[in-house]
C-alpha cells in the first residue's frame, strides 16, 4: 500500500480515533486529558508583575484538543475546568475555583480545543507548518478569552492586561508550537509506517 494510500484513508481521523473502540476507550481518553493538563498546569513559571503564570496547561489543552478531536477534546477540558471549579487545586500553581483572574484562560481552552480538533480532523496535524498553524490559531482563541477576563477580573486597562496577560507568554507559546511541530507530525509518520 502506498503512502497516499495510507494517509487518504487515515483522513477525517485524530490521533485518538486509531486507539481500537471500546465502550472505555472514549472516557479513558477524556479523563487522560483532563489528567494530563491539570498535570501540566503545575509546570509553572510566575511572571513579575503579571498574575498569570507561564505554565503548560495550554501546551497540553491544545495538544489534548488536537489528538482526541473537537467533541472529545471539549468534553475533557470541559471536565479539567469543572473539576478545578469544584475546588480540586489542578490549576495553574494548584490552585482552584472560580475567582482566580487567569480562570477565562481555562475557558478560552476550552474553545481552543474544538477548533484546533475540528481542524486536526482536517488533517492540519499532519505537517509541521499546517501544525503550527493550529496551534498559532488555538493560542489565539485562548488569549481572546482570557486577556478580557483577566480585565475584568483585575480592574486592568486593556492596554495593561495585554501587557501581563499575553507579551510575556509569546516567546513560550512560540516554543509551545515547536514543541507540537515535532510531536504530532511526527506521530502520524510512525503510524503511517505501520
Amino acid at each position: 500500500m502506498s503512502t497516499a494510500t495510507v494517509t487518504s484513508a487515515r483522513s477525517g481521523q485524530v490521533l485518538a480515533d486509531l486507539i481500537p473502540a471500546s465502550r472505555v476507550r472514549g472516557a479513558a481518553l477524556v479523563l487522560g486529558g483532563a489528567a494530563l493538563t491539570g498535570l501540566a498546569a503545575q509546570i509553572a513559571v510566575p511572571v513579575p508583575g503579571s498574575p498569570v503564570p507561564v505554565t503548560g496547561q495550554t501546551f497540553a489543552a491544545l495538544l489534548v484538543g488536537t489528538a482526541l478531536g473537537a467533541r472529545r477534546g471539549f468534553a475533557s477540558l470541559a471536565v479539567y475546568a469543572l473539576v478545578g471549579a469544584a475546588g480540586v487545586p489542578w490549576f495553574a500553581e494548584g490552585k482552584s475555583g472560580l475567582g482566580m483572574p487567569s480562570f477565562g484562560y481555562v475557558l478560552g481552552m476550552l474553545l481552543a480545543s474544538v477548533v484546533v480538533g475540528a481542524l486536526a480532523r482536517r488533517g492540519a496535524d499532519r505537517s509541521v507548518w499546517r501544525t503550527a498553524g493550529t496551534m498559532v490559531l488555538g493560542s489565539a482563541v485562548i488569549y481572546a478569552v482570557g486577556v478580557p477576563y483577566l480585565a475584568l477580573a483585575t480592574g486592568m486597562s486593556a492596554p495593561a492586561a495585554i501587557a501581563a496577560g499575553l507579551t510575556p507568554f509569546l516567546v513560550g507559546d512560540a516554543l509551545k508550537a515547536a514543541l507540537a511541530m515535532g510531536v504530532l507530525p511526527t506521530a502520524w509518520k510512525f503510524v503511517d509506517k505501520r
